[in-house]
């Protein structure tokens, strides 16, 4: 895969740093508000699971889960007859965070690892405001800091803080991916929805790890990248450093050729990438460094929706009223 780094990108004149709570305070006037004036209906079901305590019995009905189907009434009363469980209405969300130094690219004006904070603070909030739990695990060189799952908008600012106040990542080889999601298997033991927030620039590796953790929890990968990472457009010669090694080259774009075989390779990549997604059976949603955040949602939330009816209405994780799409 071409593995596109950043070229020197100094601002001019550096804007002042923006605190967590101006953060999340802007993202709620812009995205939050534009979210909440397009989904449709209230936020009672943002991460419904089935508790384990037996609530009633009744008949089978249409879309039921097989599982559930109480074999022993059914044989006596000779119509099939379903348990009905306590609804677990307050789970627990964990993001998973790539903050590897090829997160700190961006062509345009917003760098992956700025849309990855946007995203973290509008689906925290949109999450914990209503009662659920979240928490994470950031990865830099390696899994260096886990925040446990706690509600409240100060357990969001304070998760912000984190990710504002890292410092960027050195270069210190290959993202491991596989690290950060096995780190999630030992840490997360209760059933819990997992957004892998990713560029997926890594060592191989990494989808058994994926597949195993999609088995127990709900497994969302959210794919950051760059328009840039996938065709070059003709800017004459320029340098490229590799963010992950800090190796540099000079490179030609105005060579037709290369910006094909570059596009061609980019392609394949990306092709292999959701083909892998896919086997280990997660839903996935990509964000781009030019996209708009709430549109991005939205059609997320859209697919994800169509996907739950195509399958019977298990939906397992539902954000404010539909939050969701696959890849």
């Amino acid at each position: 895969m071409p593995k596109l780094a950043q070229t020197a990108q100094p601002p001019d004149t550096p804007a002042p740093a923006e605190s967590a709570e101006q953060l999340l305070r802007r993202l709620e006037w812009t995205v939050m508000r534009r979210l909440d004036g397009l989904l449709q209906g209230d936020y009672r079901t943002l991460l419904r699971g089935t508790g384990m305590d037996l609530a009633d019995l009744r008949e089978y009905q249409y879309h039921d889960d097989v599982r559930h189907i109480d074999w022993n009434v059914t044989a006596r009363l000779q119509q099939p007859h379903v348990r009905v469980f306590t609804e677990d209405r307050e789970m627990s969300a964990w993001f998973l965070l790539d903050l590897s130094p090829s997160m700190d690219f961006g062509s345009g004006e917003q760098r992956k690892r700025q849309v990855l904070t946007d995203f973290v603070a509008v689906l925290a909030r949109l999450l914990s405001r209503h009662g659920n739990r979240v928490g994470a695990l950031l990865y830099g060189s390696g899994v260096d800091a886990a925040l446990p799952a706690r509600g409240g908008r100060d357990h969001v600012l304070r998760l912000l803080h984190t990710l504002r106040s890292r410092p960027d990542a050195a270069s210190a080889g290959p993202t491991r991916l596989h690290e950060l999601l096995e780190s999630a298997a030992n840490l997360v033991r209760r059933r819990s929805t997992l957004f892998v927030v990713s560029d997926f620039i890594t060592e191989a590796g990494w989808e058994k790890p994926l597949g195993l953790l999609a088995q127990r929890h709900e497994v969302v990968a959210v794919r950051l990248l760059d328009p840039l990472e996938l065709e070059l457009p003709d800017l004459g010669l320029i340098p490229i450093r590799d963010a992950e090694t800090g190796e540099q080259l000079l490179v030609d774009t105005h060579d037709a050729g290369f910006r094909k075989r570059f596009a061609r390779i980019a392609a394949q990549r990306e092709a292999g990438l959701r083909q892998s997604l896919a086997h280990a059976g997660v839903d996935t949603l990509e964000l781009s460094t030019d996209d708009d955040l709430a549109d991005a949602i939205m059609r997320f939330t859209d697919l994800r929706k169509q996907r739950s009816r195509l399958s019977g209405g298990r939906a397992a994780i539902k954000l404010p009223a539909h939050l969701a799409r696959a890849g």
